[in-house]
């Protein structure tokens, strides 16, 4: 009797007529999806998949190129090379960003506040550095950095003082980290910007009648609100800053003793490949900073998804 109940109740297969019209919304939603999926493969997964199989070969003078396998990963995680840049890279990580993020939170704050005169003026002007192509940025900072032809050798001439080089060995790196802040805080900026305006007014005028000042609505309210556009936005810099190439291939030309053709991973890979002629070897380095890149950002995701 069961049996009976349950083939009565079973639903009926599809006609065909049905099956036609799901197999012809199938390849609509594929047409949409196509040109993406394409371009996707071609200019994203190809290329990482044609990194994946140089890293497994050597060129050699004697047999041409050859599969290694594993070596050429066990002699990067050994190349004292690749870790001084990473090192370098981390520290700058360490103190560029967190100061960054601040100064972009602090910006958004102010301007969303209400309180501030003339806040469209300095939300366009501020966002405006990031407007101005990395390269470009890079040549005018390092004209400015100059001590011989640009503001800073203008000031030791016009004051008769001599200010700290800054692109002196000591202080290049501190310099790279002030060209990245100017460029990107209107960036992060927009986006603690936009996260505040979508917290409900009603939140604000609540915590008003409950006698809440101004620090408290903000660490109680506005924060806790925008804490996953946080955590996009550190993310974002943590990717940014693993990738750093643009500003210190520019000063190189400048302080070439201070910035050396390993300053950063990503420098270091592209000396490899252009100028040492060492494609597997650099396609190497690349995937193994794009999965320490991927292994970090992830973490502070999980931890951002954690404390919220």
């Amino acid at each position: 009797m069961t049996l009976l109940s349950t083939r009565a109740t079973a639903a009926p297969p599809p006609r065909p007529r049905a099956r036609f019209r799901l197999r012809k919304e199938a390849l609509v939603g594929w047409g949409f999806a196509g040109p993406f999926v394409a371009v996707f493969g071609l200019v994203f997964l190809a290329p990482i998949g044609y990194a994946l199989y140089l890293s497994l070969f050597q060129d050699r003078l004697i047999g041409g190129t050859s599969f290694v396998g594993l070596d050429n990963y066990g002699k990067a995680l050994t190349d004292p090379r690749f870790w001084e840049g990473l090192t370098r890279v981390g520290l700058f990580l360490l103190i560029q960003v967190p100061v960054m993020l601040g100064i972009a939170l602090l910006v958004a704050l102010a301007i969303d506040s209400g309180r501030l005169y003339g806040r469209t003026f300095f939300r366009v002007s501020i966002f405006l550095p990031y407007a101005v192509p990395a390269v470009v940025a890079s040549l005018i900072w390092g004209f400015m950095y100059g001590t011989r032809f640009g503001l800073v050798g203008n000031v030791n001439d016009a004051f008769g003082i001599s200010l700290p080089d800054p692109l002196s060995p000591s202080l290049v790196l501190a310099a790279i980290g002030n060209i990245v802040t100017w460029e990107f805080v209107g960036y992060n900026m927009l986006i603690f910007y936009a996260a505040l305006k979508v917290v409900p007014r009603s939140l604000y005028e609540a915590a008003a009648i409950d006698g809440a000042g101004e620090w408290r609505v903000v660490t109680s309210i506005k924060l806790p609100a925008i804490r996953s556009a946080l955590v996009i936005a550190t993310i974002f810099s943590i990717i940014g800053s693993f990738q750093l190439f643009n500003e210190p291939s520019i000063l190189q030309k400048l302080a070439p003793n201070a910035i050396t053709s390993d300053f950063t991973p990503n420098l270091y890979t592209y000396s490899l490949s252009f100028s040492g002629q060492q494609h597997n070897y650099a396609a190497t380095v690349a995937i193994v900073m794009g999965v320490l890149t991927a292994i970090i950002a992830y973490a502070v995701q999980l931890r951002g998804m954690r404390k919220g």
